[in-house]
């Protein structure tokens, strides 16, 4: 949604597909993040909103002073500071900043560095085995946002093009329909370069464990995940784990998405930014937590139904519980780490699976 830079070579990194773009989507009112909304909608002309807009421009103005001009002054504030970072980004990361503290906070700046002319060779002269999988899948990522909707237009141009490099860059890998709304959410934040480097960050794990066991054959990551879930669930909240064991729910039924697109799938979209401003900074235990803090709002409701309602319910938790000021304070609650990380050795030790090595990524090369 970003040009990486200023010099015009803009469309130089957008090639795609060469189809023709599909015709120019209606206009239609959108919210503040580029979602379309009902002409029924509030138009952001109330005094509440006025006065969410001069607190964020506060925040902004925070912000600005902590990371200094282009991120220059970050490493040595989280040094000097690192609880107020924390709980700052926890407070949330004001809009118009989130792209570069995503790309600062993830490593992934570095690795730009440290690859310069990758991204573009990947995207120009490799081929894709996922090429069609990328082509098939694209119109299903983020239907509803202006800038993925036109067909073939410089949106879903732009999420070819880094799923495309991302699946030559690691052929392990590959394509799995998941990481389009990965890709999707860092493309309205920043340029395709950034966001191809951002995404190697997660799966290769600059900085956190690396996630590329999510979408790796069998999944290994995604179900180690949902042993840990399954486990904590049933010594936090008791009577709802019991309720599952009875009605036999798994977390598979309900959770594998909340790990795959961390929650940016189907929950509402300030939420997940929300989430993925702390998931960037503090690492997978978020998603945990995240899960755990829903369950155990709704556990009086849920506790009631039976396997097919509550399977339904798992998929379409109410509103009310889906507002980031009152879902993540209490995930923030909830401690996980110790318990994470001993659940982590006892999957291991059941299923002679092997910790990926964190930081693992190196400067790579690539031949026409």
């Amino acid at each position: 949604m970003k040009a990486c830079n200023g010099d015009g070579d803009g469309e130089k990194r957008s090639r795609g597909p060469e189809f023709e773009p599909g015709p120019i989507p209606p206009l239609t009112p959108v919210d503040k993040y580029g979602f379309l909304k009902s002409e029924s909608a509030a138009d952001g002309s109330n005094p509440a909103r006025a006065a969410d807009r001069d607190r964020e421009d506060r925040r902004l103005t925070k912000w600005r002073k902590m990371i200094g001009t282009g991120g220059a002054d970050w490493r040595h504030y989280v040094r000097r500071k690192p609880n107020v970072v924390k709980r700052r980004i926890r407070k949330g990361i004001p809009d118009r900043l989130r792209g570069l503290v995503w790309q600062l906070i993830s490593g992934s700046r570095d690795l730009l560095l440290m690859n310069q002319g990758v991204y573009e060779q990947l995207v120009l002269y490799e081929t894709s085995s996922s090429e069609l999988d990328i082509i098939r899948d694209i119109s299903r990522t983020f239907p509803s946002h202006v800038f993925f909707q036109q067909r073939h237009g410089p949106g879903q141009r732009s999420l070819y093009n880094v799923l495309k490099a991302y699946s030559v860059y690691d052929r392990d890998v590959g394509y799995v329909q998941g990481m389009g709304f990965l890709a999707g959410l860092l493309l309205l934040y920043m340029c395709e370069e950034d966001a191809f480097w951002l995404l190697v960050a997660l799966l290769k794990g600059a900085v956190h464990a690396p996630m590329e066991g999510l979408y790796l054959a069998g999944l290994p990551l995604v179900q180690q995940y949902l042993f840990q879930l399954e486990r904590l669930v049933r010594e936090y909240i008791p009577k709802l784990g019991a309720h599952f064991e009875e009605e036999m729910i798994n977390p598979s039924m309900y959770a594998s998405q909340w790990f795959i697109t961390v929650f940016s799938y189907s929950f509402p979209f300030p939420l997940a930014l929300r989430i993925w401003d702390v998931f960037l900074y503090e690492g997978v235990k978020i998603v945990f937590r995240v899960g755990l803090a829903l369950l155990k709002y709704c556990q009086d409701d849920l506790v009631k139904l039976p396997f097919e309602k509550l399977v339904h319910a798992l998929r379409n938790f109410p509103e009310d519980v889906l507002q980031p000021n009152l879902l993540l304070p209490m995930a923030y609650s909830i401690k996980v780490s110790k318990r994470l990380e001993e659940l982590r050795q006892e999957y291991e030790r059941m299923t002679n699976f092997s910790k990926p090595v964190e930081g693992a990524i190196v400067k790579r090369s690539f031949r026409r």
